[in-house]
């Protein structure tokens, strides 16, 4: 893997190389950083050596989750299938790196002035990166991960989903969003899900009767056990019910991606990694391979499951906040559909339903990705367990986020509230909210 932290994309300023003093100052600094206590490491299993789980027990063992977030592509046996690999681009987006980080400052209720160090010590995340104009300027990493491991998405992979149906509308694949799921997938005939348009999915807005609770006895789990055996178009079949008209209510359901893939596989004849491989993964300029776990049908589990590293999330991001365009290679022209992206990522291009403080308490949906209330179009990718990709367009700022939460749900515990905090800190560094 080649070292890019002393290269410049061509856009912002050069960045320096640091060098002797400077640089041993650094490595010193880190050396220190890394002799205290990581948050959480006991449960977490640090005295194991952050161990890889089973296909039984890499998403529910605590003890586990360090060493399968990190490999969780690697791991025989998940669903029944194996991983589908995206290979990277012969020529990968340079990213440059800040000589020093700046001082970001974020906040609690009771507490002000806490800086990057200090969420770190706080809360468990796996890598942190803050990239602003294409230049990184925070990369850190905590129990024993690298710049080399892939991380494993949760649900950010739902917004690189809902970016191959945008290819395959733009390439005329798929006619129109208002066209039902089962017109591209027959397998789904049948079902409320064929039934359902594939806008209506893009929203997670099918009126399916869904419970997503991650405790094993939820329709999350209902709809897994069918599809381990039978792939998604069998998990479809046990979705029966619908608890209020399609269109009308945004209700998260992940198996609603899963439909996407097979809507996908149906209008393109290809696997979602198959045909996102050439349009998006090696264009934007990926640097490593991605792994997207598949089930027993050979299609990928799209809901999640996706594995990269910090730096070629930190790409997608890049890509997302230039709304679909390259930032040092115009000449690509629009590598994803630049009026897709921004319809997908504003709430403003979405009915009221759908808006911020009204789909959820505070974020609005869109296509298969979070968005921020406020007039300035921010969103978000969300994963459970701290899975996070910010992204700021008119700032072109973008923070990765790669963790091992406690809980599925960041909201059960002070991480949901403190990388919010961190996010508006930064964001606030460089402007108004």
């Amino acid at each position: 893997m080649k070292c890019l932290d002393e290269t410049t994309m061509g856009i912002g300023r050069a960045i320096r190389p640091i060098f002797g003093a400077r640089l041993l100052l650094a490595l010193a600094w880190r050396a220190r950083l890394s002799a205290h206590a990581e948050p959480q490491e006991a449960a977490l299993c640090k005295s194991q050596g952050y161990p890889v789980g089973t296909a039984s027990t890499w998403f529910t063992d605590v003890c586990m989750r360090v060493g399968s977030f990190s490999h969780q592509g690697e791991i025989w046996g998940i669903f029944g299938g194996r991983s589908s690999t995206l290979q990277p681009s012969p020529q990968a987006l340079l990213l440059g790196k800040a000589e020093t980080e700046p001082a970001y400052r974020w906040a609690t209720e009771d507490q002000k002035g806490l800086s990057v160090d200090d969420y770190l010590q706080r809360q468990p995340a796996m890598a942190l990166l803050v990239i602003k104009d294409g230049v990184i300027q925070v990369e850190r990493y905590q129990y024993g991960r690298t710049a080399e491991h892939r991380f494993f998405s949760n649900s950010m992979a739902k917004t690189i989903t809902s970016m191959a149906i945008g290819l395959a509308l733009r390439e005329g694949r798929i006619q129109s969003l208002d066209e039902r799921a089962d017109q591209y997938a027959p397998t789904l005939a049948g079902t409320l899900y064929g039934e359902t348009t594939i806008r209506n999915l893009l929203r997670m807005s099918s009126g399916a009767k869904f419970e997503e609770l991650y405790n094993g006895a939820d329709d999350l789990a209902r709809y897994g056990a069918s599809a381990r055996y039978g792939g998604a178009a069998a998990g479809a079949v046990v979705i029966h019910s619908r608890a209020y008209p399609q269109g009308e209510k945004f209700n998260y359901a992940s198996a609603e991606t899963d439909m996407l893939a097979l809507v996908l596989r149906g209008a393109t004849g290809q696997t979602v990694s198959s045909y996102l491989e050439p349009r998006l993964w090696q264009p934007m300029g990926a640097e490593t391979s991605a792994l997207w776990r598949a089930g027993s049908d050979g299609l990928e589990r799209a809901s999640g499951n996706f594995n990269a590293t910090a730096r070629d999330y930190a790409r997608l991001g890049i890509l997302l906040a230039n709304d679909g365009a390259r930032p040092d290679r115009p000449d690509l022209g629009e590598i994803l559909p630049r009026d897709y992206v921004i319809e997908a990522t504003d709430w403003k291009k979405h009915p009221p339903a759908f808006a911020p403080r009204k789909a959820t308490p505070y974020y609005g949906y869109g296509y298969q990705v979070w968005t921020f209330p406020g007039e300035q179009r921010r969103f978000a990718l969300l994963g459970v367990f701290g899975q996070t990709i910010y992204v700021d367009p008119g700032q072109k700022l973008v923070m990765v986020h790669l963790a091992a939460n406690a809980t599925a749900k960041a909201g059960q515990t002070t991480m949901g509230r403190e990388v919010g905090a961190l996010w508006y800190g930064i964001v606030t560094h460089y402007g108004r909210w």
